[in-house]
Formats: structure tokens, C-alpha cells, sequence
């Protein structure tokens, strides 16, 4: 019983001649001709350990490499019947294009890669997603690498990037990075680069930001506003351009309303929960204690909140407190966190416009800073609801 190598029906199929020593066959509810490959149990073992080639299939319809180059790449010189066997044979072997041999070939893969620091909260893949619509309407395929906050494993993701030629990188590096040479490796190969969130100083290339400074000293003075006076940051690790803008924010605003600035009330934290508990109480142990805490960002905020529930600190009478970031947890705790909302998608969108842009006019390219601006999300956590008395 013959199958259609198209629908799969068997009603339809009649014997039409012999082609080449091999019978062929005409399906009339498809309107196509084809021949079967001459396929042995032996033959589907080893082509479950191999990709599909154009080989394969030129050897499953009897007919030439060529000619099934032509029809894959739908050139108007093949036969119409013969490029629908091609096709449909393509997709019964599970054939796959070798993009790495299309872009030796064009010097050009039509992809681009991403590297972030981490997918643990919804900063990074929101990113990711907003960068990914830009890249496909333009038609280029993404390669993500996630380092995990590890610089050997920031490394080990450019070699891959390399090795798979992507036209462009979109780049937030790790917490651990010192050195800059894997990313300099793409600049040697011609390969444009945009950091974005964080970035490398060092490098002469695009980079993608929010107004960390402003709002910071946004997030600050909301505090001041509310009658909070003893105010103390979580700050992100200090080699992070995030850490220093928050912080010259922060302490601009204390300045602002000559509020004295003191250094036992910063302390530096690695972004981690661990670490982000371990500076909570820090803080909330010191014999004059904070009555007010900006955070970084909002995991750390989170984790300041449930140290101080714990110890019994009331929010926001007793501790007013601003996250970094709108993450969709700080909405739903108890109470709902006052933050600083970064435009997230935009960031990626914003980010992968810009490398396109390097990448279609390569030499005659000039980098460019973008800063993209945030705003302030006042919630109960900082005395917006509930305001407490100012002293």
C-alpha cells in the first residue's frame, strides 16, 4: 500500500512509469509525481545519528544535489511538482538549513547574540523579550547565554557567540567582571557591540541606560518628603556603574535637604538573597537604626521587608522603604513596595534598534548612549498611604 509522500492518502495513488529504474507514482488529490526512497531499516537507524543533508534527500528522490538546492531555495526554474517533492521529502526527513555554512558563505548569519547576568527575577527576560521583537521583525534569529553572575562563564558565552558568528551582541555583564577582552574580541572581528543596564566603561561602543542617578534622587527626596531623616542604601556591588549612579543620586538628595551623609549607613550588597538578608540586619541591628532604607533594586527591598517583619519593625511607621526596578512581586507584598520603575521592554527594544543599526552601517557607524527615563511608583511601603507624622 502506497502513501502519498504529501497527505498521505492511499486512495489516490496510481502507477505512472518508470523513471530513472525506479517506479513512480501520481497523486491526484495533490496533483504531484514522486518516486519512494529507497530507504532501509539500516539507513533510518543511521539517520537518526546524522542531520538531514540536501545529500539525503537528492538520494531519496533520485535526483541531483542541485536540483534540490534550487527547489529549497525555490528558484523559478524548477518544475513546480518537483519542488513540492523536494519540500515535502525536506520535512519528512526532518531536514534543517546549516545556517554556520549560509553565513561562511554570505559572510553574514542574519543572528545576534544576548548575554545577561541572570534570569532569576523578571528584569532580564522582559529585556530579552523586548530586544527578541525588534530582531525578529528584522528578520535575525537570537542567541541567549545566561553567565549566572560568573565572569569564566561570561567568557565561555562570548567564545560561543564567536563561534557561531552572530552579526551583533547585546551585552549585561556579570557583578564579577574586571577584565573586558572577551568582549573586545568581538571588536576585533568586526562584531558590533551594546551594553546595556550594565556596562564596560572601557570600550568605545553603544550603551543602553536608565536614568539610574535621577532616580535615585527621586526615590531619595520621596522619603525626605514623607518625614523620614535617618536614611540608609542598599547599594549594588561597587564595580557597577547601577551602583555608583544610585548612590551619587542617594546622596545628592541628602545634600539637597542638608541631611548628613554617613558612611555606616551604606552598605554594599552582591545582589544575592543571602547577601541582601545580611545587609538588612546589618542596618536594622545598628543601635541608631534607620528609619528609612532605598534600595538598590527590589529583591533586596523584598528581603529588607521580611527581615524587618520578623523583627517586629513596622512598615512604614517605623521603616519606610523604596525599591529599584517594579519588579510584579513588590506589588503584591505587604504592604505594596514604593519603587522606581525602569521602562524594561524598552530597554531591549531600544537596545537591539541600536545594534541593527551598527550592524547595517559597519565601518561608517558611530556609537551612541541612550538613557531612557524612569518614574516613581509610590506605594504604602514608604508612607504613601497611611502618610506618617513627619518629625
Amino acid at each position: 500500500m502506497i502513501k502519498c509522500i504529501r497527505c498521505c492518502h492511499v486512495h489516490a495513488i496510481t502507477k505512472s512509469g518508470i523513471v530513472r529504474g525506479k517506479q513512480r507514482y501520481y497523486c491526484k488529490d495533490c496533483n504531484i509525481y514522486f518516486t519512494l526512497p529507497d530507504v532501509s531499516a539500516a539507513d533510518m537507524r543511521q539517520h537518526k545519528k546524522h542531520m538531514t543533508t540536501i545529500v539525503d534527500i537528492a538520494k531519496a528522490l533520485n535526483i541531483s544535489k542541485s536540483t534540490v538546492s534550487r527547489a529549497l531555495h525555490e528558484h523559478s526554474d524548477i518544475n513546480p511538482q518537483t519542488r513540492t517533492a523536494v519540500q515535502e521529502m525536506a520535512r519528512r526527513l526532518d531536514y534543517q538549513p546549516n545556517l554556520l555554512a549560509k553565513s561562511l558563505v554570505k559572510s553574514k548569519s542574519n543572528t545576534i547574540g544576548i548575554i545577561v547576568p541572570e534570569f532569576l527575577t523578571y528584569f532580564f527576560p522582559t529585556i530579552i523579550m523586548g530586544a527578541q521583537q525588534v530582531a525578529a521583525q528584522a528578520g535575525y534569529n537570537v542567541i541567549i547565554c545566561q553567565s549566572q553572575e560568573s565572569y569564566q562563564t561570561e567568557v565561555a558565552n562570548a567564545n560561543v557567540l564567536l563561534a557561531n558568528r552572530v552579526d551583533g551582541v547585546l551585552i549585561s555583564m556579570t557583578k564579577e567582571t574586571r577584565k573586558f577582552d572577551h568582549f573586545k574580541a568581538f571588536e576585533k572581528h568586526g562584531i558590533p557591540v551594546v551594553f546595556f543596564n550594565r556596562v564596560c566603561d572601557e570600550m568605545h561602543t553603544s550603551k543602553v541606560l536608565v536614568n539610574d542617578y535621577e532616580g535615585a534622587l527621586k526615590a531619595t527626596e520621596h522619603l525626605i518628603k514623607n518625614g523620614y531623616r535617618n536614611i540608609a542604601h542598599i547599594a549594588g556591588p561597587p564595580a557597577l556603574l547601577i551602583t555608583r549612579n544610585r548612590l551619587s543620586g542617594y546622596r545628592d538628595a541628602l545634600e539637597k535637604y542638608k541631611l548628613p551623609f554617613q558612611k555606616e549607613l551604606i552598605v554594599h550588597c552582591d545582589l544575592s538573597k543571602k547577601d541582601a538578608i545580611r545587609s538588612a540586619k546589618q542596618l536594622l541591628s545598628m543601635k541608631n537604626r534607620p528609619d528609612a532604607v532605598f534600595c538598590v533594586n527590589d529583591p533586596v527591598a523584598i528581603q529588607l521587608m521580611l527581615v524587618a517583619k520578623k523583627l517586629k519593625i513596622t512598615i512604614p511607621s517605623e521603616l519606610g522603604i523604596v525599591g529599584f526596578s517594579n519588579e510584579p512581586s513588590g506589588e503584591v507584598i505587604d504592604p505594596a513596595l514604593t519603587t522606581v520603575e525602569q521602562p524594561v521592554a524598552d530597554i531591549g527594544r531600544s537596545a537591539a534598534d541600536i545594534l541593527l543599526k551598527a550592524i547595517r552601517q559597519a565601518e561608517d557607524y558611530v556609537p551612541e548612549m541612550k538613557s531612557l527615563q524612569t518614574t516613581l511608583i509610590v506605594r504604602a511601603s514608604s508612607g504613601g498611604i497611611g502618610r506618617r507624622n513627619k518629625r
